[in-house]
């Protein structure tokens, strides 16, 4: 994860793990105009979100979450 994008991403993990959202919720909240910026799909890209409806954090981002310190997020 570049050190651009990794607060970002770990702010849209939180987001996430904050209550079920939808793929159009999350594509809408983090869509970007830069094409070399686009948290969303890095998250999806790497593992960290599940396009599942709704929307989770997979095991992988919670733990990069837990490394980060940002706190425990719930299961799912």
């Amino acid at each position: 994860m570049s050190p651009i994008t990794a607060p970002l991403v770990l702010d849209l993990l939180e987001w996430v793990a904050r209550r079920p959202r939808s793929y159009a919720d999350g594509t809408e909240a983090w869509r970007t105009s830069c094409p070399r910026l686009d948290v969303w799909e890095e998250a999806v890209d790497r593992g960290l979100v599940a396009r599942d409806e709704p929307v989770r954090v997979t095991q992988l981002g919670r733990h990069l979450l837990a490394e980060h310190g940002r706190g425990a997020t719930p299961p799912g």
